[in-house]
């Protein structure tokens, strides 16, 4: 049986930057098994596979395999279908075209606003099914440290220490002082466990305030080695948990609060992820997480 499936470069403007997302359309009849192999098969660190949705209402459902295990939620994919999904309703468009996608995923329903523009990179922002939360708390810098191939005395900036939150599955968030420090970081795999714990999702999110752009308020890392990505270069689903990081220790003021994350820089993927907080008498309301995407192949698997 033939299964179209498409690749697009998310949270960039142009083609083979951001983070590569495979999406396998006409998914029904794929085993949890067969799943799992694709996702092996594609080696990306996320792969999407879409099905026809159970309610009339949504656009469709989906399911999140990286190339190990499969996810409650991810931001990358939410963008990236959400932007495919538009692209398979109204083709080639003149100007621009608005489109509201609603995404049935393990973690809920995900409504997505899609700009698609002519001859132009879409954009996609959808609201995150569920505020962060925290999420336990973290071993000692020393061993974070060793695990990061880093000193003590990298970690750390202003107030902010290392911290745990989640929406879907938690994140190690790590702050350290610069882009030195940051450029210097890399996963000790005999250390790895020790400082970042022992189960699935032992991932680390390592950030500091210094920038490449001026538009742009952090600079961020992501390395997940136990789930077969040493690194990504882009990641909705951190970026989304960080809103209770950038909440807790910079104490935002009622507003919405619009805040641009770089990741993938070292590593020759640029990304820019659009991360916007709805704070109210002091209390988070609300959290956004959007991005551009680029279609990059068309494709069938023979299976």
């Amino acid at each position: 049986m033939s299964r179209r499936y498409a690749i697009l470069d998310v949270f960039t403007n142009t083609s083979l930057a951001g983070n590569p997302l495979a999406i396998v359309l006409d998914s029904e009849g794929l085993s949890d098994e067969q799943m799992q192999k694709i996702a092996g098969e594609f080696n990306l660190s996320e792969t999407v596979f879409v099905f026809p949705p159970e309610n009339p209402g949504h656009s469709a459902n989906m399911r999140i395999f990286t190339p190990k295990l499969e996810l409650p939620f991810a931001g990358h994919p939410t963008v990236g279908t959400a932007i495919l999904m538009a692209k398979e309703r109204f083709g080639e468009v003149s100007n621009e075209q608005d489109a509201v996608v609603v995404l049935k995923q393990n973690i809920g329903t995900v409504r997505c606003a899609v700009i698609l523009r002519e001859n132009a990179a879409a954009f996609a922002e959808f609201d995150v099914p569920s505020l962060p939360e925290p999420a336990g708390p973290t071993h000692n810098v020393e061993l974070i440290a060793a695990a990061l191939n880093l000193e003590p005395t990298d970690i750390g900036f202003e107030n902010h220490a290392p911290s745990r939150f989640r929406v879907g599955p938690p994140f190690t968030f790590v702050p350290v002082r610069d882009l030195d420090a940051l450029a210097r970081a890399k996963p000790v795999q005999s250390m790895w466990k020790a400082g970042f714990g022992k189960d699935g999702h032992n991932d680390a999110y390592v950030y500091c305030r210094e920038t490449r752009s001026h538009d742009s308020a952090f600079q961020a890392r992501l390395f997940a080695p136990d789930m077969g990505i040493p690194e990504d270069p882009a990641t909705g689903s951190a970026a989304a948990a960080f809103a209770g990081v950038v909440d807790y220790y910079d104490d935002l003021p009622s507003g919405t609060h619009h805040i641009r994350i770089e990741q993938g820089f070292i590593m020759g993927r640029p990304s820019l992820i659009d991360l916007e907080i709805d704070i109210d008498g002091g209390n988070m309301h609300a959290v956004r997480i959007g991005g551009q995407a680029t279609l990059v192949a068309r494709g069938e698997l023979f299976l």
